[in-house]
């Protein structure tokens, strides 16, 4: 019975340890930033993103977790006013969130919504300057106005923090073309 309790104590503390501490994720966070910037390719650099993404999710609660998820699923079935009242309630919970700021950017954007889709990214940039999803989503929600120097330069300031990010160098140069045309 003793070591049962004990097998269970431990099951139940494995999943919290091995959970970095929140200055452990910072540090993490500033080793995965450093290492992106140094991938030798695309597809290690696609590994490095997936990794920084679930550390800068850590910090939410289960609550929020799951209102973040539920509104994705509901922007993935085009119910963006949905989706943005699972990212409203999500940022109640975790105001400090950017990939909160960030999803319900992305909700805003499909409801057409660009102005606060762009006020949301300007949140999540204010709480991590380094959340390059949200230059890459301001890069597109950018081409989408045919503001093509606003996309190439959000694109830009992405790859300075992803600079070998999956398919990254052809919508560089993509944007450039349509920004200044064919010659460039």
């Amino acid at each position: 019975m003793r070591v049962a309790s004990l097998l269970l104590v431990l099951l139940i503390a494995l999943p919290a340890a091995a959970q970095p501490r929140p200055a452990g994720r910072a540090a993490e966070i500033d080793a995965m930033i450093a290492a992106l910037k140094l991938a030798p390719n695309e597809e290690i650099a696609g590994q490095i993103e997936g990794r920084l993404r679930q550390l800068w999710l850590q910090s939410a609660s289960p609550t929020a977790m799951l209102l973040l998820n539920r509104g994705v699923r509901d922007l993935n079935n085009n119910a963006s006013d949905e989706a943005l009242d699972d990212f409203d309630a999500a940022l109640a919970l975790d105001p400090n969130l950017p990939d909160a700021f960030h999803r319900r950017a992305l909700a805003r954007s499909a409801a057409g919504d660009y102005r606060g889709a762009i006020a949301d990214i300007q949140e999540a940039l204010t709480r991590e300057p380094r959340f390059f999803p949200a230059l890459q989503s301001l890069s597109r929600i950018a081409e989408e106005r045919r503001d093509f120097k606003g996309a190439l330069a959000a694109w830009k300031k992405a790859m300075e923090f992803s600079p070998r990010t999956p398919s990254g160098d052809e919508r560089l140069k993509m944007l450039e073309r349509k920004a200044y045309g064919e010659g460039t």
